[in-house]
């Protein structure tokens, strides 16, 4: 399991580097939910210092006590080498993704169609919301599930599905999970007042394809 993990954990990544064979070597787990990197769209690494290189993709990371718990995905490198940042994707969401797939030939995640930014100590203020979490709505795919639940840019995310809404990180990973077609409740904040909107969840459309330069 990978929600226990704490920095400071020991950690070990297996894998083939620069094709030697198979290597193990240890290190701590230097940080956990990692994102932003710019890698996916859906980001939640766990960073560890234990040297991963090129070849160690898709290797495991393991506790001491062997326990799988991450699957090594990527490094940050100015070299090409390994410099103590190595990413891997907690084996929670590696689990997820493999039942998917195997149930559905793909990965179904659920999609609102919104953007949210972090609800600042400032905007928290001027919103009246001192104290209480949100996610402020900074963008809203047209015709997506959030516009046809009423939706609307500025709109304060206070709770989605129940659970609060105070890391949009979090967020939009609790909606990922959520299956397409299952309606969860939205209360959100406008104009000072609270207002509870029920969100059909929809399926992430795929990426556009890369056009080729002729």
């Amino acid at each position: 399991r990978s929600e226990g993990l704490r920095v400071g954990d020991v950690a070990l990544a297996i894998g083939n580097p620069f094709g030697v064979g198979q290597t193990v070597t240890m290190g701590i787990i230097s940080a956990t939910g990692r994102n932003q990197l710019g890698l996916n769209s859906y980001e939640d690494f766990i960073q560890t210092d234990a040297a991963i290189n090129p070849g160690n993709s898709g290797g495991a990371l393991v506790d001491a006590n062997g326990n799988l718990t991450g699957i090594n995905t990527a490094i940050f490198s100015k070299s090409g080498g390994s410099q103590g940042i190595g990413f891997a994707i907690p084996v929670k969401l590696a689990m997820e993704v493999m039942k998917s797939i195997i149930e559905h030939g793909q990965v179904i995640r659920g999609w609102l169609g919104i953007e949210v930014q972090p609800l600042t100590k400032e905007l928290a203020e001027s919103f009246g919301l001192t104290g209480r979490p949100g996610i402020v709505v900074a963008g809203i795919f047209r015709d997506g599930p959030a516009q046809k639940a009423g939706l609307q840019l500025g709109d304060v995310i206070l709770s989605i599905d129940g659970e609060p809404a105070g890391d949009g990180r979090k967020s939009m990973n609790q909606v990922a999970r959520i299956k397409p077609t299952d309606k969860v409740a939205i209360q959100v904040m406008r104009n000072g007042k609270e207002l509870k909107l029920l969100a059909e969840i929809g399926l992430r459309p795929p990426p556009a394809p890369v056009k080729e330069e002729e």
